[in-house]
């Protein structure tokens, strides 16, 4: 995006334009997908967008997405669930428009150019790379909304760094199996648990969703009223349970009042305290892949996470 109301502007040729030689002489091949700010993308063309991405990878080629960073964990979640190859996936972006004092978008190209392309990242999977470091896809978060460290891994940590054009790696994701999604059909919403909530907001979301993620309080503690709306929820729908916290963990049986961790792993719901809410969103989505209409087959209950 540029401009002085910044909009999307440059196609895929004119971002490569703007990396050194060196870099571009690596044989890049550019394609233009979408010209669209990332909170305008829908669930169809997000999934096109991974299904292109993990088509490129399983042909043996490095693939970086450059996309909005409003919706890039989401994005990133996609290409994570689809992609059982060896080339790594690499999604980046820019925080900051390409005509603003400070752009960072051609630095975080330039790297993610040097993850895809480096040997060693050879079965990394899906990643995120900005602002210098490598995250996986299913830990990563947005935090911070204007500045170039945009992203995080606050539970996690990155999984290495790029300096000078080199790779540093220290860790590997454990990456889940890939998942033949063919399309977004279903609803999954989340709500957040907060001061006072009564559960009402909860059950109107499970009436119309196919599927619930639950942001938890603190380590996985709800108030009593959305407890009882969950335990009914998930006798219907799947119930994904992650934290509010960034640095989310659930307990197992620390607490005693109602609406506790125990109450809330013996509720019949999914624990992913890992995961952010969006993150536990794409999870949603692979979960209804797995189980259709019906609760046989539920994969990981809280009571064993």
């Amino acid at each position: 995006m540029q401009g002085e109301r910044a909009v999307p502007a440059l196609d895929a040729d004119q971002l490569i334009e703007q990396l050194p030689r060196r870099v571009t002489a690596a044989g890049l091949r550019a394609e233009s997908v979408l010209a669209l700010p990332s909170a305008h993308v829908t669930l169809e063309q997000a999934l096109e967008l991974a299904r292109r991405g993990v088509a490129a990878a399983h042909a043996g080629e490095g693939v970086v997405i450059t996309t909005g960073t409003d919706t890039m964990e989401e994005v990133a979640v996609l290409c994570c669930l689809l992609h059982g190859g060896e080339a790594p996936i690499v999604l980046t972006g820019a925080n900051r428009p390409a005509s603003g004092a400070g752009a960072d978008g051609p630095a975080n190209l330039m790297d993610a150019v040097t993850v895809a392309t480096a040997p060693q990242t050879a079965g990394l999977g899906a990643v995120v790379v900005f602002g210098g470091e490598i995250h996986g896809a299913m830990t990563v978060r947005k935090v911070d909304s204007t500045g170039p460290a945009a992203f995080g891994s606050p539970t996690a940590g990155p999984l290495g760094r790029i300096v000078e054009g080199r790779v540093w790696l220290h860790a590997r994701p454990i990456r889940p199996q890939p998942l033949p999604l063919e399309q977004l059909s279903h609803r999954v919403e989340m709500v957040t648990a907060t001061l006072g909530e009564d559960g009402l907001m909860l059950e109107r979301a499970v009436e119309a969703a196919d599927g619930i993620v639950l942001v938890a309080l603190g380590a996985g503690h709800l108030p009593p009223g959305m407890l009882h709306v969950v335990r009914a929820a998930t006798e219907r729908i799947p119930v994904l349970i992650t934290c509010r916290p960034e640095r989310s963990s659930m307990l197992f049986a620390t607490y005693g009042f109602e609406g506790a961790e125990t109450d809330l792993r013996s509720s019949g719901a999914i624990c992913v305290p890992f995961l952010s809410p969006a993150a536990a969103r794409g999870r949603g989505w692979a979960v209804r892949r797995w189980l259709g209409r019906s609760r046989h087959g539920m994969p990981s209950r809280c009571s064993g996470r």
